[in-house]
């Protein structure tokens, strides 16, 4: 590495700060500077790059494409160095493991496995965020998210888990005795639905089935959505492998399914080094999924 090639310090920090932040000020209060040092590091860096790497044409700043490039690479690298320096400091060590992930996963899969990891590592202090919001992963923030999906997503490192395509069911006392159903009688139907968003959401969008083609929509937490399923309040979608118990106790009756699942639940980190305990519960999560 040519290091008289590298841009100045200074400069990738404020750019980095403005990328996460979005904004110039935010940016400079991230870094206890004004917002005209920033804009200075900003201009000072593009020209040393040759390159514009923001987008002055409205008043709101962008990144451009090239600026995109650079802010991954930037965000990857200064977080890779900040855990490094808190693992070898121990800056970390007794910050709790913070897991984000959607409630329907959490109540289903993970929360009846949990007292295996329990078992296996009674030292590391666990938190489950079971949320369907999306959430940025961070070095002094949340450590990995489970998510449901084909396992492409920009700037993270993924890694497949459980997969299991999308089963729209009912309870037999909500439909009788029909097994299938076409699109056309499920809008017909009580639904119910998980607040936010979903894994639900994409195969719903896909087939049509918004929110105005369908009625008597009943909104839930999502570890409330399959009792209400089973106690027969409405049809739901959901991913086959948490109802397949169900499906096959006659709890449960599958109305509309579609062949090879295309997605699954993943693992989602931050590129570079994990930290010791997200690297065990890691192992562990994958060795579960395996089993």
């Amino acid at each position: 590495m040519n290091w008289r090639d590298m841009p100045p310090l200074a400069g990738l920090r404020s750019f980095a700060a403005f990328a996460e932040a979005g904004n110039i000020v935010s940016a400079g209060e991230s870094l206890g500077v004004s917002h005209a040092a920033i804009s200075q590091q900003l201009r000072s860096l593009e020209a040393h790059l040759d390159v514009s790497l923001l987008d002055r044409s409205s008043r709101a700043l962008a990144l451009t494409p090239e600026g995109e490039q650079l802010a991954k690479a930037v965000s990857s690298g200064f977080g890779t160095i900040h855990e490094t320096i808190a693992q070898i400091t121990g800056a970390q060590a007794d910050r709790p493991l913070h897991i984000s992930t959607t409630p329907t996963f959490a109540a289903s899969w993970l929360m009846p496995r949990l007292p295996k990891f329990r078992e296996k590592h009674p030292e590391i202090d666990l938190m489950l965020d079971p949320t369907p919001k999306l959430v940025n992963l961070s070095a002094d923030g949340i450590d990995a998210a489970i998510r449901y999906g084909d396992g492409v997503w920009p700037g993270v490192e993924s890694s497949l888990l459980v997969r299991s395509p999308l089963v729209v069911v009912a309870a037999p006392a909500l439909v009788g005795p029909t097994q299938k159903c076409d699109l056309a009688a499920l809008e017909r139907l009580p639904w119910l639905e998980e607040f936010g968003r979903s894994e639900a959401d994409v195969w719903l969008a896909a087939h049509g089935l918004d929110r105005d083609r369908r009625k008597g929509i009943t909104r839930v937490p999502g570890n409330l959505l399959l009792d209400g399923a089973r106690d027969g309040q409405g049809v739901a979608v959901t991913v086959r492998v948490f109802v397949e118990a169900d499906i096959a106790a006659g709890r449960l009756c599958v109305l509309f399914e579609e062949g090879e699942a295309d997605g699954g639940y993943h693992l989602i980190t931050r590129p570079g080094v994990m930290r010791p305990v997200l690297k065990s519960f890691a192992t562990w999560l994958r060795r579960e999924a395996k089993g």
